[in-house]
């Protein structure tokens, strides 16, 4: 599975951004999709994640009642839609799949898209 990832950019506080992941190679269907993000100076960690059906979502703290991750797989995407952006959202965010494992450890995912910057100013 080839992922790419988009829609990172500039943001406000407050704001919204929204992330696509487009997955190549293979179906998306098959696969637990996750969002992960890697802050400048600190280590990658888990932002959301999503069954391979949809129904199911599970969110980090931080970001939780302000994310949402979505998929279309029909269209092999999967989406982060960001609300109420704070500058601690500033990172680089990562796209993740895998064809067992519904996660949050970084460890268990075997295919990654390439990231996608957002910054989030004051």
């Amino acid at each position: 599975v080839q992922l790419q990832a988009s829609g990172g950019g500039l943001g406000q506080a407050g704001g919204s951004l929204r992330l696509s992941c487009v997955a190549s190679g293979r179906t998306l269907s098959g696969h637990v999709m996750a969002w992960f993000r890697q802050a400048p100076g600190k280590e990658r960690e888990f932002v959301a994640r999503i069954s391979r059906s949809g129904t199911s979502t599970s969110y980090a703290d931080v970001v939780k009642g302000r994310f949402t991750i979505s998929r279309d797989n029909t269209g092999n995407t999967v989406y982060l839609q960001m609300n109420s952006l704070v500058p601690e959202d500033t990172a680089v965010y990562y796209c993740a799949a895998d064809y067992y494992s519904y996660s949050s450890s970084i460890e268990d995912y075997a295919y990654w898209g390439q990231g996608t910057l957002v910054t989030v100013s004051s």
